[in-house]
């Protein structure tokens, strides 16, 4: 699987935690706004100017995301990063090796 698939995978799980959690939708449902934040993060991801090399957002030296929408995906990120664990510990794993 590439990377840019293997991190749209990463990003519906983590939205779809939040959305579920926060949003209180029921399972693999998100409301209009989580829709809206995932189509925006793969539409990023698919237009990544790194691609394949892409290194973690954290770390870019180039920002794409625009102000309101970085606000929202750290906030998700912040919320369903440490629930991964629970979600898919392999993945999570995968993630501390490469940073």
């Amino acid at each position: 699987m590439s990377r840019i698939q293997r991190e749209k995978e990463i990003i519906d799980l983590m939205i779809k935690i939040y959305c579920n959690k926060k949003h209180k939708t029921k399972k693999d449902e998100l409301c209009d706004e989580c829709k809206e934040l995932l189509e925006y993060a793969h539409k990023r991801l698919d237009f990544c100017k790194f691609g394949e090399e892409k290194k973690f957002c954290s770390k870019c030296p180039i920002h794409c995301y625009k102000k309101d929408m970085k606000i929202k995906i750290k906030e998700v990120m912040k919320f369903s990063g440490p629930r991964l664990l629970f979600y898919n510990p392999v993945e999570v794993i995968k993630h501390i090796l490469e940073k």
